[in-house]
């Protein structure tokens, strides 16, 4: 996948692969070099590594259900690559490779070019940086906020 076509879908609503743990549907946010920033209804703002991206599937009718009402004011980290990004979340809780056997969750400490470091009780984790394929943390579009803009909207058209 590569960032001018990926670029083209930026703020248009996506499924990200097909099927298995990783697959999700969301808002595509932004697209770099080496990972794209999704944002879903359930697990907030995920950040992808484009390599390990199998299909992106794009409803060109926007048939594909997205129910969450993006905030003026809603921010998300950015970075010009993926490790970047992870530089940004260190101390944070974190949630890598959100499904299957390899999900992990902890709080990210130490980010090298070959590993990064979880730290989850009393356990340290490296985990390799190619095998990540998906990181999120705590940023999410709370529901209230959304039932709220649809009151509004509601409101505004019975005026």
């Amino acid at each position: 996948m590569n960032k001018e076509m990926l670029s083209t879908l930026v703020n248009q609503v996506i499924k990200v692969d097909r099927g298995g743990p990783e697959n999700t549907t969301g808002m595509l946010l932004a697209a770099e070099e080496d990972h794209i920033t999704v944002l879903t209804e359930n697990d907030g703002v995920i950040y992808y590594k484009t390599q390990h991206i199998k299909s992106i599937t794009h409803d060109s009718k926007g048939g594909m259900e997205f129910n969450t009402v993006i905030p003026e004011n809603f921010e998300f980290l950015q970075g010009k690559d993926f490790k970047s990004v992870l530089g940004d979340l260190r101390f944070q809780w974190v949630k890598i490779n959100r499904g299957g056997p390899e999900k992990l969750e902890g709080v990210l400490d130490e980010i090298t070019d070959d590993y990064l470091t979880i730290i989850l009780n009393e356990e340290i984790i490296r985990v390799s940086m190619f095998h990540i394929r998906s990181i999120n943390y705590g940023l999410k579009i709370e529901k209230e906020e959304v039932e709220d803009a649809k009151d509004k909207e509601g409101n505004a058209k019975k005026e």
